[in-house]
């Protein structure tokens, strides 16, 4: 049959991603106490398309997809790439995967336990010899604002946030590592299944950690900063203000300083 994709073009112009964008398929992650999770993935897959070829093979993604769905860790995820570029002939290949990720957690007080979702992303690139791989993470909190806290008699009001964190993998790190680091960051975590005494416990740890959406941005850096394991990053804050009818925001980038 006719290949029309790979036919001439003759405009002369190279397109830096084409493929596939938004497939949803059933996939399996890396889980730190069970070694593996099942969850359901929001999948980009991209390549470079030299100026030579009208269009690419938009099958060929998803044979791949298919191949990898069962078994997504941090070194297939990179044979994954290996074989997209492969099959599409291309120099350079893009993968961005998304998928919510579930943590068993406990209540601060009564110790009861409940299923948490955060909101993580793989994102990786292969150019030539270069290769990168992302690791985000979106995770709701709970903030108290400061100067409510100081210019009010009684009370402080408060919200949920939402802090993402994209850092580069160099060395090996667990996502509950990233949202570990995020939550101690907060006025307060956020909980699926609480009791009164957490509620009360929670109240009153918010009312005695209040924080900005810079505190977190900042707290978060602070203690990535830390950790050898992360030398490029980016931390974002957003908190869904509960007497303002706007968000507070606020965003940073750590890279390495050049020499």
């Amino acid at each position: 049959m006719k290949d029309v994709q790979s036919e001439p073009d003759h405009r002369n112009i190279d397109l830096a991603k084409v493929g596939i964008k938004g497939i949803r398929y059933p996939m399996n992650v890396l889980d730190k106490a069970n070694k593996a999770q099942a969850t359901v993935a929001t999948v980009n897959m991209y390549v470079h398309l030299p100026h030579k070829f009208k269009g690419t093979h938009m099958s060929r993604f998803v044979e791949v997809l298919n191949d990898y769905c069962a078994d997504l860790n941090l070194k297939t995820f990179f044979e994954m790439l290996d074989r997209i570029k492969k099959k599409l002939d291309a120099p350079a290949a893009n993968l961005e995967i998304s998928f919510p990720y579930f943590i068993k957690k406990k209540a601060p007080v009564s110790g009861v336990s409940s299923m948490m979702e955060y909101t993580c992303k793989y994102m990786g690139e292969i150019n030539g010899d270069e290769r990168k791989l992302y690791i985000g993470v979106k995770v709701p909190v709970c903030t108290l604002c400061p100067c409510s806290k100081e210019i009010s008699t009684q009370g402080a009001h408060n919200q949920r946030g939402l802090v993402s964190v994209t850092a580069l993998f160099e060395e090996f790190f667990w996502i509950e590592e990233l949202v570990g680091i995020i939550e101690s960051s907060a006025s307060s975590g956020v909980f699926a299944l609480l009791k009164r005494e957490d509620e009360k416990f929670i109240t009153e740890q918010a009312y005695n950690r209040p924080m900005f959406a810079e505190d977190v941005v900042r707290e978060v850096t602070d203690k990535l900063k830390k950790d050898p394991r992360f030398t490029r990053f980016t931390v974002e804050a957003e908190n869904f203000e509960s007497i303002h009818n706007h968000s507070a925001y606020a965003y940073t980038e750590v890279a390495p300083r050049q020499s």
